[in-house]
């Protein structure tokens, strides 16, 4: 379709500020079919577009087929952010100044530095998928149990049920005079799981993370011991605080929401709170947080320090999406390398810096695409990912 460029970026605008009729996204679907370049951007309006087919059964059977033929996997739909510059039309790959580089939920853009020409990688052939609900439960006597996204099963250990429903492990209040034994919960790298503890919190772990904790709370506190990412929905209970060790850190508290990252190739170890009150303690230190903070504790130096966080972001793994705000490819990678499972080997220094929200459940060679898209290079040999640049 031949359309005058004014009018491609008219349609833009609208799109972006959610002003477009059904008639103008069907145009601007067509236009955005012609071009390979444009796969990026169909995959932000994938929900739209899904909208109107259903609200507009007049539009053509075969420019319907078409047009999902492009399109990602349904994934769910969130606003599209809005970027800084001037001519939409300039957002395209060889503008330069930003790129849009899209997984069906919103823009993921590149900062600073200008945008190569697209070299989309040709993985399709050897491609990895992306993590799935999956764990390994040691139980108290030392006993192994296996847990998966379709397994369903009871697990009794003494007086303590112990029920898997999916991707989620549910225990029973055993009440104060069970006997209490230690339970393990070790998610691989390719995997994520969600536990629900004796006392009802509950908690959702990351890739490559682990959860020790009692079979029952019976003491004047409430502690577990964590590595790796997870995200806490904790019980109200004054009587008992609950206590999270991560190394030399203890974050307690009494009914809040947090996240927590102590990922040892990470530079920082960081307790996010969502909602609450939080008290984070490294050695002497103590720092009391508010809903909106992050507690930071430098690896390297053991210094903590407290600051504004985009909670968003934090916890953004939680409902499905890797999120990034000006972040490097190291950043990323490593969220890569656990969540798909793979080795990085990375030759070159990148000084490049990216933002944007990316739905987790795409295959390695989407997500690859979107970063080569924006000028990275890689190369993929099994589960061997290479940056050439």
């Amino acid at each position: 379709m031949n359309l005058p460029e004014d009018y491609q970026e008219a349609l833009l605008k609208k799109y972006l500020d959610g002003q477009c009729s059904p008639e103008e996204m069907a145009t601007l679907y067509s236009w955005l079919l012609t071009s390979d370049t444009h796969k990026p951007l169909l995959a932000v309006m994938q929900q739209d577009f899904e909208r109107i087919m259903k609200a507009q059964p007049a539009i053509p059977e075969e420019l319907s087929n078409r047009m999902e033929s492009r399109l990602m996997e349904t994934i769910g739909r969130e606003k599209v952010v809005q970027m800084r510059v001037s001519r939409l039309w300039k957002w395209g790959v060889a503008a330069g100044v930003a790129v849009l580089l899209t997984t069906g939920v919103t823009v993921f853009y590149r900062l600073h530095t200008p945008a190569a020409p697209p070299v989309l990688a040709s993985l399709k052939a050897q491609d990895v998928k992306p993590g799935t609900n999956k764990a390994v439960l040691t139980l108290a006597d030392g006993s192994v149990v296996t847990l998966d996204s379709a397994g369903n099963q009871v697990i009794q250990q003494g007086g303590t049920k112990v029920e898997q429903k999916n991707g989620e492990l549910q225990y029973a209040s055993a009440g104060n005079n069970a006997a209490i034994g230690y339970n393990m919960l070790k998610v691989p790298r390719g995997g994520q799981f969600t536990i629900v503890l004796p006392d009802g919190t509950q908690v959702w772990l990351n890739s490559a993370s682990s959860l020790r904790y009692p079979t029952a709370f019976t003491g004047n506190n409430r502690t577990v011991e964590m590595q790796g990412q997870g995200y806490f929905e904790v019980k109200k209970n004054a009587k008992q605080p609950f206590i999270v060790k991560v190394n030399s850190m203890e974050v307690q508290v009494l009914g809040t929401g947090f996240d927590i990252m102590a990922y040892d190739d990470e530079e920082e170890l960081r307790t996010t709170l969502v909602s609450g009150a939080v008290k984070v303690k490294q050695g002497g230190v103590e720092k009391y947080l508010k809903p909106g903070e992050q507690a930071a504790i430098d690896n390297s130096t053991g210094v903590m320090s407290v600051r504004n966080a985009d909670v968003q972001g934090v916890v953004a793994w939680k409902t499905g999406f890797f999120e990034f705000d000006n972040a490097n490819i190291n950043i990323i990678l490593r969220q890569l390398a656990r969540w798909y499972d793979i080795d990085v080997d990375t030759k070159t220094v990148d000084k490049r810096l990216f933002g944007g929200r990316i739905n987790r459940n795409l295959p390695l060679s989407e997500m690859l695409s979107l970063l080569e898209s924006s000028g990275a290079k890689f190369n993929l040999e099994g589960r061997k990912l290479t940056v050439i640049r």
